[in-house]
């Protein structure tokens, strides 16, 4: 099972656990992603601010601006798939979430913030598995799939149903 460490700063709510939604979150992503599932997988995953979204965008991707999710996937597609569950630990990958930006988002989208920040940690997820919507459609509706179907396990509605997909 992969192994998350969660670390939760201001301004995140504290009236959520953001740690096991992030837990049920990967929990569902594995039941759709199993590479994701491999025991020798760890990943970090840090419920942050929009300024140290903006501040991590613009030093990774150059972009000059907070967003809503950042992953950093440390362990290439065909590496992932083709890992024995035996041997050393490995670390997957970093997930950035930003709270002022899903908090936005979730508004503008009429859903709960944990809902949404669900499918955020789901989504950086399959990014850490190495797929990735900006390839093309294709994998977009690969990984609109995917994430549906995980959010699906967690009672979560559709996130794209409004976008006629």
């Amino acid at each position: 099972m992969l192994a998350l460490d969660i670390d939760i700063e201001e301004p995140w709510p504290k009236s959520i656990d953001w740690a096991d939604l992030a837990e049920a979150a990967a929990e569902a992503a594995m039941a759709v992603a199993p590479e994701l599932a491999n025991p020798r997988l760890s990943a970090s995953v840090l419920f942050t601010s929009d300024d140290e979204l903006h501040v991590l965008n613009k030093e990774w991707r150059a972009k000059d601006k907070a967003t809503n999710v950042l992953s950093f996937p440390m362990i290439a597609r065909d590496a992932l798939i083709a890992m024995p569950h035996a041997g050393a630990p490995e670390m997957l990958g970093d997930l950035a979430l930003s709270c002022e930006t899903c908090t936005r988002e979730a508004a503008e989208k009429g859903v709960p913030l944990h809902h949404h920040a669900a499918h955020l940690v789901v989504h950086g997820l399959l990014h850490l598995a190495g797929h990735d919507h900006e390839l093309g459609e294709a994998e977009a509706e690969v990984m609109e799939a995917l994430e549906t179907k995980a959010l699906a396990k967690m009672g979560i509605a559709d996130p794209y149903a409004g976008e006629g997909g």
